[in-house]
């Protein structure tokens, strides 16, 4: 089974590949094009969308798992019904866009679905035994999921982040659950990887095609799932996907928090996310990726540790958020927050 399991993550790659070459000649055609402005990451119209080309895959190969009896199916309609909500509104932001409120109506309502899917979020480990929490286990993960959603889009702001996010987060995730004994949960995690890894050469800098809304907010909505259903499972504490995702939860929520205690309204378009200070500082969008990426393996040789030895688990979030919070500070050093904000010439065709 194991054998199948990697041929049809290895197709989910090439056929990721192959269907973000179609989303681009589908945007050119349609006009479907980014424009950058003061307080984008890119110097020219680019064309966006092209994560239909992840969702497809990814809700595609979930549903065929599901039919195949390979995923559970109160873990594939999770992902496959809530998911495909989360991406057609993102897909209809892409074309023009809804309002805040309907965005939100539909996220916190993916998430409800998954939470009451997966049993509700009735414990939760932080390395000093199950935390019971009840019913409101269930809305702390109702919203966890739902900022989920919105931090991996607020974090897709240059060419390649998101995507190498997915990739290397999945493939982390992957191997905890599979070493923790829920391959079946490790495989639906090396798949959203595998289509983001197919994704990935269109996106790299300089980006040929962004990934848009309609796969950005997906890919947290996936690894939101996961790691309630990683929980709820025994095989790793959600808060392992937490350090997993450390860079992104992070930045994504540092800046919002320092965004509202300055009066900031928080849905306008900005450039204060560290990653994008980075870039200001004269970094490269593929050198920010790269650091990334450094961040990215030091998190997950924590979280490995995490979930091998569980006592080891309170010592591993500090030092995660050591990690990330020198991080930061290094950032904030190179950038500051109040930066203002002027255009760059940045080279033909990096953004996000």
């Amino acid at each position: 089974m194991s054998r199948w399991w990697l041929f049809l993550a290895a197709g989910a790659a090439a056929l990721s590949w192959l269907l973000t070459g179609v989303a681009l000649r589908y945007a050119d055609d349609h006009a479907l094009l980014d424009v950058p402005n003061e307080r984008s990451s890119h110097t020219r119209p680019t064309p966006r969308g092209g994560g239909i080309a992840i969702a497809v895959v990814t809700l595609g190969t979930f549903a065929a798992a599901g039919l195949g009896g390979w995923l559970p199916p109160k873990v594939v309609l999770a992902l496959t019904v809530g998911g495909a909500g989360v991406a057609i509104v993102g897909w209809i932001d892409d074309h023009g866009g809804t309002g805040p409120l309907a965005r939100v109506l539909v996220h916190i309502g993916a998430a409800a679905l998954a939470v009451w899917l997966l049993g509700g979020f009735p414990s939760a480990d932080i390395g000093f035994g199950p935390l019971r929490l009840g019913f409101l286990g269930s809305i702390v993960a109702v919203l966890g999921i739902a900022w989920a959603v919105n931090f991996y889009n607020f974090m897709d702001g240059i060419d390649g982040i998101a995507g190498l996010e997915a990739v290397t987060v999945g493939v982390a995730g992957g191997i905890v659950l599979w070493t923790r004994g829920q391959p079946r949960l490790g495989w639906a995690a090396f798949v959203v990887a595998a289509a983001a890894l197919g994704f990935l050469p269109w996106n790299w800098a300089p980006a040929r095609i962004f990934m848009g809304d309609v796969c950005s907010g997906l890919l947290g909505y996936y690894f939101g799932v996961l790691a309630v259903a990683s929980e709820n499972s025994g095989a790793a504490p959600a808060s392992v996907w937490g350090l997993l995702l450390g860079v992104f939860v992070v930045d994504a929520t540092v800046t919002l928090g320092r965004r509202l205690l300055r009066g900031e309204r928080v849905y306008q378009a900005h450039r204060k996310h560290a990653y994008q200070r980075l870039v200001r500082s004269g970094l490269s969008h593929r050198a920010v990726c790269l650091v990334v990426l450094g961040l990215n393996l030091g998190l997950a040789a924590l979280a490995a540790l995490a979930a091998r030895r569980p006592a080891l688990l309170p010592a591993m979030l500090v030092g995660g958020a050591l990690l990330l919070g020198a991080a930061y500070v290094l950032v904030e050093g190179l950038s500051p927050f109040d930066e203002q904000v002027v255009p760059r010439a940045d080279p033909p065709g990096q953004g996000s």
